[in-house]
């Protein structure tokens, strides 16, 4: 294949000069920050439902710049390849290889094909077969590999739909077979705009609100409408292990799909007309019915009309049934939340959704399972006495579980838990899953009293993970086991119903993530795995979780990273800080530790940590909460939060003798980059910025951004004072924009930075500006990574280690000299 030939768009101010402003096209950074692009990291792991085998498969990190350039769709909020199918993601994988557990033998399938990817790896519920999709060029199949049989085999020939269902398969419960999305159109002639196709685009509102966030990636015309009905049309088909496919009632546009736990029926949710050009494909018109499986319907239980006109709230929904699932521990029972409030979570109503439930051959009218006081969240199964309901509420960003019982959900409720969801010290962490008799996933519940739960165990001295047998009958936890310094150690799998031995994963500061076996019995720990160091060049860094205070007492931390045989006898270092601001209703809650400091460091090309190779210093996730007690919120005092929270920080290294003060920079990616553009614009902390994927005028996000639900005409003083664009005036220091020309993420359009760039270079700013052909909200291809290590290396060797001088002007403001790039010849 040849290679397209793209370039970057780059935009510079005119006092940047130099070979840094006049280099064009993809460019390497420092050797050190390349091989960070490259290092292979922990695998992704999948254990087998009887503990006895641990898939272990090794992430597709980055693509190649062919890969990234293929024709690509984005229709009705989905980015797909027509070509395979399938929907762009992250998770894919290049290689798969099977370890047991007991033993420490492995297994390396052979016969799958070199050139593929692989997705979707799912266990039978057996153990006996893993199931992956094998995507190549110009197909994505289904496969499994036998373990028993040490035999990797395709059991689809036809192509897999993943342009709506993004997992378009899975297993029957009982494990006789997988139920299949197939996409019908594969290998069709790819339909072609007509020229009566080309007509007037006419939108008319009713006059009823219709709030929408700024999504992206629409449907715009009716060529748009006729192209997403051909990638989303497919076939549900009863693939065996052997022999032949049955398809599963008629082609149609599968929304969602799912299997009963006796494997005798299926949920299946199909796309109905009318389309929206002004929202997603989730809110447009579905149907909701019960098929047997042969695809008859058994039962209708929804048609959901077009939800444009959801009422604006983070828990909000559309009237009507939705939230359609089985009832994990029985048969074939469908369980569906209904809002009693107009789907309008500021109703006053003493229930805001009501759960029912009808069971097969559902010939009876629906019953009431249960009233739920706030908004539905999620249920999760046991028995017929045992299951766990969990509502929630964004005005107090409030969660609460409570153990019921399904034959009377309504009597005797005990609360499990009840927390802000933002309170990680309060956090009972999640519950351990095993399969039931037939086949379904469950809640692992012993002795009819016993679950077990594992988690973070956030505390003041950090995250020490933890796993703990709950009572039901008490309501009370005991802590089985917890890890302890200097190992961060967590959870990965029970491998007995006494939770006395487990699968984890254990590292320190000094030693890699591998996996191990802990056996509590008889006090032995057993490593399955001895995976290399990632990144040699980076031994001897040394990390410091670092604690302060911001001035209106909220506790703040963050991660202090020094270089390799750094000594603070040695002086004061150049310092880049990255960050994320985040939204908080509690003061002590925002003061949280969610970190350990016994975790090994990751170096990855993303964040901050490959210039350590440089010799500076890292401040990473220094915390920039914001914070909106009782009747405030949150963002009506940002900018005075954000501010103060960076100037604590900056304050500590400074005393600490780590900091030389007047050689900071800030950085951040998405809302941090929104952090960077206001932080430049209101204080003097820092020498430069790096602001990646960011927006920054929220008139362009007028129904909301981030955690704000006002509109823009509810609270525009709000929208203004947080805008930087508003007030790029005030920035005095150089920043570097970064950005994906297709950019799909909910506002952060591409056009935030190109808007954001013209107003500096309108005003006499010093900026950069790089536009990333065809990367999204982050970047996959590795040319694009390494550009960005590059360029961001650049712009640090620039404003970090120059020697230009800094001068204050009569009104206080910084003015930077013309030379302050230096020739350098050195990853919402």
């Amino acid at each position: 294949m040849k290679r397209l030939l793209i370039g970057l768009v780059i935009f510079v101010m005119a006092p940047i000069s130099g070979a840094f402003a006049q280099q064009q096209g993809y460019q390497v950074p420092s050797p050190a920050l390349a091989k960070l692009v490259d290092a292979k990291l922990l695998p992704s792991s999948f254990l087998s439902h009887d503990g006895k085998w641990l898939a272990l498969l090794e992430r597709k990190r980055v693509l190649t710049l062919d890969e990234l350039t293929l024709s690509e769709k984005a229709l009705a909020g989905i980015k797909f390849n027509p070509k395979t199918f399938m929907r762009d993601s992250r998770r894919t994988y290049l290689s798969l290889e099977f370890k047991h557990v007991d033993t420490g033998s492995v297994i390396r399938p052979q016969g799958i094909p070199a050139d593929a990817v692989l997705r979707s790896p799912q266990w039978s519920s057996d153990s006996r077969y893993l199931s992956f999709i094998v995507e190549q060029d110009a197909s994505a199949t289904l496969w499994v590999y036998d373990i028993k049989e040490r035999e990797a085999r395709q059991l689809s020939e036809s192509t897999l739909n993943g342009v709506v269902t993004a997992t378009p398969y899975y297993w029957l419960p009982d494990g006789s077979a997988i139920v299949v999305n197939f996409a019908v159109n594969h290998g069709q002639p790819t339909l072609k705009p007509k020229a009566q196709s080309i007509v007037p685009i006419v939108q008319q509102s009713s006059g009823e609100k219709a709030p929408a966030r700024t999504y992206q990636n629409l449907l715009k015309t009716p060529f748009d409408e006729a192209q997403f009905k051909f990638y989303a049309q497919g076939q549900l088909a009863k693939v065996p292990l052997n022999g032949p496919v049955r398809g599963i009632g008629k082609p149609t546009l599968v929304k969602s799909f799912s299997a009963s736990p006796d494997s005798t029926s299926l949920i299946v949710g199909m796309i109905d007309e009318p389309f929206s050009y002004q929202v997603p494909y989730q809110r447009f018109a579905s149907v909701w019915q019960v098929w047997g499986m042969t695809g008859y319907p058994l039962y209708e239980l929804a048609r959901q009309p077009l939800a444009e006109n959801i009422p604006k709230g983070f828990d909000s929904v559309r009237t009507g049934p939705r939230e359609f699932q089985w009832r994990a521990d029985q048969g074939a029972t469908v369980v569906w939340a209904e809002a009693q409030d107009g789907g309008n979570m500021k109703q006053d109503v003493p229930h805001h959704d009501y759960l029912y439930t009808i069971s097969a051959p559902f010939k009876r009218e629906p019953e009431l399972l249960a009233k739920v006081e706030r908004r539905f969240y999620a249920i999760e199964w046991a028995d017929d006495e045992v299951a766990l309901l969990s509502e929630w509420r964004f005005s107090d960003r409030s969660v609460r579980t409570s153990v019921i019982a399904p034959r009377a959900a309504d009597q005797n409720r005990v609360v499990f838990s009840e927390r802000s969801y933002n309170d990680a010290y309060k956090d009972p962490g999640q519950f351990v899953y095993t399969r039931s008799d037939l086949g379904s996933k469950v809640l692992k519940l012993i002795g009819g009293r016993y679950l077990f739960l594992h988690g973070d165990g956030a505390s003041k001295s950090g995250n020490q993970p933890f796993l703990d047998r709950y009572d039901v009958k008490t309501n009370s936890a005991t802590r089985i086991w917890q890890s302890q310094a200097p190992y961060y150690e967590r959870v990965k799998g029970l491998l007995d119903d006494e939770g006395m031995r487990f699968v984890t994963v254990r590292e320190s500061k000094t030693e890699q993530p591998n996996f191990f076996i802990r056996d509590l019995n008889f006090d032995t720990l057993t490593q399955m795995t001895r995976y290399e160091h990632p990144y040699p060049e980076f031994n001897g860094v040394t990390k410091e979780q670092v604690k302060y205070t911001r001035d209106d007492g909220v506790e703040l931390t963050g991660n202090l990273y020094l270089p390799a045989n750094y000594d603070v006898t040695q002086g004061p270092l150049p310092v880049l800080m990255w960050a994320y601001p985040l939204e908080y209703k509690d003061k002590s809650v925002a003061s949280q530790v969610r970190e350990s400091p016994y975790e090994f460091p990751y170096f990855g090309y993303w964040g901050p940590m490959p210039y350590l190779a440089k010799g500076i210093a890292v401040f990473d996730d220094p915390k920039m909460p914001i914070v909106g007690e009782g009747e405030a919120l949150p963002n009506d005092s940002f900018r005075k939060q954000l501010v103060a929270s960076a100037k604590a920080a900056v304050d500590t290294l400074v005393d600490k003798g780590v900091a030389d003060k007047d050689k900071i920079a800030i950085a951040g990616h998405s809302y941090g980059a929104f952090m960077v553009a206001n932080l430049l614009a209101h204080s003097d902390l820092f020498v430069a910025g790096i602001a990646r994927s960011g927006a920054y005028n929220r008139s362009l996000t007028p129904f909301g951004f981030q955690g704000e639900e006002r509109d823009f005409w509810e609270a525009q003083d709000v929208y203004a004072s947080m805008s930087p664009f508003f007030h790029a005036e005030k920035i005095n220091e150089p920043m570097l924009m970064i950005h994906g020309d297709k950019d799909p993420n909910s506002g952060t359009f591409p056009m935030q930075s190109e808007r954001m760039y013209a107003a500096l270079k309108g005003l006499g700013k010093q900026a950069r500006l790089v536009m990333l052909p065809n990367e999204g909200h982050g970047y996959r291809a590795r040319e694009s990574i390494l550009h960005v290590l590059w360029e961001q290396e650049q712009w640090l060797d620039s404003y970090l280690f120059s020697e230009a001088t800094v001068e204050g002007s009569n009104d206080g403001e910084q003015q930077h000299s013309d030379n302050a790039v230096s020739q350098s010849t050195q990853s919402d």
